[in-house]
């Protein structure tokens, strides 16, 4: 069964911006993971470079290319597109592990599933 967890407002979120960082459960290890906005519609992958697992982000939250319309991982300059997280070039094996994500009444929720839980408090 899927559940919601609150994530932020939807305001946090502003379109090709910072993205809001979150921390999962995924296959038993904790991860660190983000939510971003793009041409209207949010999005969330775990932050994990499908080249090397290393984070993406070459400053904090900061997962866009100068031109705002590719996310790029900071270390090698794989490139991955915002809406589907598939690779677009650079050296990356497939794609970025989505996150289901749903916005409602001003608050962005994300996504339980089989091998994706949130960190117990």
């Amino acid at each position: 069964m899927t559940q919601l967890n609150a994530l932020c407002n939807s305001l946090d979120l502003v379109d090709a911006g910072d993205g809001v960082p979150f921390n999962v459960i995924y296959y038993s290890q904790h991860c660190r993971a983000f939510a971003i906005r793009y041409r209207g519609q949010v999005h969330a992958y775990l932050n994990r470079c499908s080249h090397v697992a290393m984070e993406m982000d070459y400053q904090p939250n900061h997962f866009f290319d100068s031109t705002g319309h590719w996310l790029m991982c900071a270390t090698h300059g794989a490139v991955y597109s915002p809406q589907t997280g598939q690779c677009r070039r650079g050296p990356c094996r497939g794609g970025l592990v989505k996150i289901g994500l749903s916005e409602l009444d001003g608050l962005v929720h994300w996504h339980t599933a089989p091998h994706l839980k949130p960190l117990e408090s």
